[in-house]
């Protein structure tokens, strides 16, 4: 216990101090000395030209800060002699904090860009969003919500400030440009969103994209339903409408409004069903690979339900409602409805190479 609390006061801002980088305790003792400095003018106002204290405090404030304003009242000689030490030792001060301060925060926003390219670099089977508005914002919410990493590319400065508060890896600049895409990771990613606010934009980054000759799936939106062809050609292997998925949801609430109030609790996590529809493949070697949806116990083992198969070797042919004797194979693609636990358990323990599932 320390029997002088201003000695327990003194140690504690000296442990604080010592806590800091150099940089930062150089600008809160340079800003202590200000304080202190601006504490002696005012003081040596009162009591050299028997000012008050508000008017003491007002011309060492113009002083300092060099605004240029005429002095409060007629100074004596000493006044004004006072008044030149004054603003040869604090105007120096407040330009250094000034100064370091401005260093400071350029430094420190250079290194967290710099660890926003190496979180970048580090990523594989990401998603790359192009343009952050009201489409790309939701996208991006989506996929962080479902665990999916991504990187999002935009060129406007509020909307990465807005990407920096909110943690999410970035590139500024434009994504026609060959070096933003490669910035981004394109040769690693998973796939690619086109959401720019111009339909020829996402057709330009489409074609970059290709003329790269990356393999990436990439699914654009359109403004105009009109230039879906266009996109294709560029190379998107799906294309979107938002209108008409928000027109034909205003029909589904419509015409079948229970059918949709349970596909929204479905497809939401936070429904009261938690369940949700996933794509799983089955790699080579799993356990499921070979067995009849009965033979697996499909439905006791992972409490789901396979809704639709995806035979890969028969050019993508799909199968909805499979029947039990229907027998899984290798790179098959099982569509279920689940528990997200229970999808994850089955994708890690029945649909890979090393998994094992549970004879019980």
């Amino acid at each position: 216990m320390i029997d002088n609390p201003q000695e327990g006061l003194k140690e504690g801002v000296m442990d604080w101090l010592a806590e800091l980088d150099p940089s930062r305790r150089e600008i809160v003792l340079a800003a202590f000395a200000l304080v202190v400095v601006i504490a002696i003018g005012t003081v040596g106002y009162v009591l050299l030209e028997g000012w008050a204290w508000i008017d003491g405090l007002y011309m060492t404030f113009i002083t300092l800060s060099t605004i240029g304003f005429g002095e409060v009242r007629p100074l004596s000689p000493v006044g004004r002699f006072f008044t030149i030490f004054l603003a040869l030792t604090g105007i120096g001060l407040v330009t250094f904090v000034a100064a370091r301060s401005a260093q400071l925060f350029l430094a420190s926003d250079r290194l967290r860009e710099r660890r926003n390219m190496r979180e970048i670099g580090k990523l594989t089977d990401h998603y790359i969003i192009c343009g952050y508005g009201r489409v790309g914002q939701r996208l991006a919410e989506d996929l962080q919500l479902a665990d999916h990493p991504i990187v999002v590319i935009d060129r406007e400065d509020e909307v990465i400030q807005r990407l920096r508060d909110n943690n999410v890896l970035h590139v500024q600049g434009d994504a026609e440009d060959e070096t933003t895409l490669r910035r981004a990771g394109i040769e690693r990613a998973q796939g690619l969103i086109l959401a720019l606010p111009q339909d020829s934009s996402n057709v330009f980054v489409a074609l970059t994209v290709r003329d790269m000759q990356i393999d990436v799936e990439i699914l654009a939106r359109t403004i105009d339903h009109r230039n879906r062809s266009k996109l294709r050609r560029a190379g998107a292997n799906k294309v979107i409408a938002p209108s008409e998925v928000g027109a034909d949801r205003m029909a589904q609430v419509i015409l079948r409004p229970r059918v949709d109030q349970f596909m929204e609790q479905v497809l939401h996590a936070s429904g009261t069903l938690s369940r949700q529809i996933e794509e799983v493949e089955v790699q080579e070697g799993s356990p499921l690979a070979g067995q009849s949806l009965a033979e697996s116990r499909f439905r006791q083992r992972f409490d789901a339900i396979v809704i639709g198969m995806i035979d890969q070797s028969e050019g993508g042919q799909m199968k909805f409602n499979p029947s039990p004797t229907d027998v899984i194979q290798e790179r098959d693609v099982l569509i279920v409805l689940g528990n997200s636990d229970m999808v994850r358990t089955l994708r890690e323990q029945g649909c890979t190479g090393s998994g094992a599932v549970d004879p019980a």
